[in-house]
């Protein structure tokens, strides 16, 4: 079963695409030699350390393939594990197994590696109350799950999609400027359009920019790629009401700083598109093949 962050229509999509994309056109090397009958156990067993992310992705994986076969999940989502753990035991008809075996691997190891690589953003900020967020610099078609793994790793979830909210950038900014618009009117434009409710966020490179938009009362200024020297000083310049995200440039060595700030959200594209996979490892049991 997926969860209430994994809307099983959706997960099914993405994983129908999968499949399609590694069956299409049969699996000729399975259907040669493993008898359609032969039933056994294998064992999904990590390799190295992280954080645990795709499980419900992998039990809909083989349930697919045939919906008989069950998934024993040992280790759930958002839980460590260390290598040489078995996270997870399947069972049923091998061939089956065989034929989700890479696939769910490849969801496993890139989720977890999300969330692993999330989990060290977090830790290095401490206590702080600020929200590690990701973008949408996501895998097209998986961001779903990615942006799932974010959350497994105890990270935030940005905009899923251009409708979740307005979020003014710098090109949006270079068009209107053309109009003659100030960044006080483009947030004005933008919050008497906008549906009732809707969040106003506009992206500032300079204190500057940052006052002068600030005077439109958006909900939230990104400051891109500003040193935290910066940060600190547009954070005591805007009234407290406007939160601040700082996005660009920032990793692993320098989160921590850019948290001290006292920004209320740091967004990091790296966290979906440059999380290094979790190493699993997918071993049938000899002595359970019937």
């Amino acid at each position: 079963m997926a969860n209430e962050l994994l809307p099983l229509e959706s997960l099914d999509q993405i994983i129908r695409a999968a499949l399609d994309e590694d069956l299409s056109q049969g699996d000729i090397t399975g259907s040669t030699l493993i008898p359609a009958d032969l039933k056994g156990q294998a064992r999904l067993l990590a390799k190295e350390a992280g954080v645990m992310a795709g499980m419900p992705v992998v039990r809909r994986v083989f349930w697919h393939l045939d919906p008989t076969i069950k998934t024993e999940v040992l280790i759930s989502d958002g839980q460590l594990v260390k290598p040489g753990d078995t996270v997870a035991v399947i069972s049923g008809s091998i061939l089956k197994i065989l034929q989700g075996e890479r696939l769910a691997l490849n969801f496993l190891s890139h989720l977890s590696g999300i969330s692993s690589l999330t989990t060290r953003y977090r830790a290095r900020v401490g206590n702080s109350p600020v929200r590690i967020c990701d973008t949408r610099k996501t895998t097209p078609g998986l961001r779903l799950l990615e942006k799932y793994a974010v959350k497994m790793g105890g990270g935030n979830n940005h905009r899923f999609n251009l409708g979740d909210a307005i979020l003014i950038k710098d090109n949006h900014i270079a068009a209107l400027r053309a109009e003659g618009l100030s960044l006080q009117d483009i947030v004005a434009r933008a919050r008497q359009n906008a549906p009732h409710g809707m969040p106003v966020e506009i992206e500032v490179s300079t204190a500057e920019e940052a006052a002068a938009a600030a005077a439109g009362e958006p909900d939230t200024i990104m400051l891109d790629n500003i040193p935290p020297a910066e940060m600190r000083l547009i954070r005591g310049l805007l009234p407290p009401q406007i939160k601040i995200e700082a996005s660009g440039g920032i990793n692993l060595e320098t989160v921590g700083d850019a948290a001290a700030t006292g920004v209320d959200i740091i967004s990091i594209g790296a966290l979906t598109h440059s999380a290094p996979a979790i190493d699993f490892s997918l071993e049938i049991t000899p002595d359970a093949v019937t």
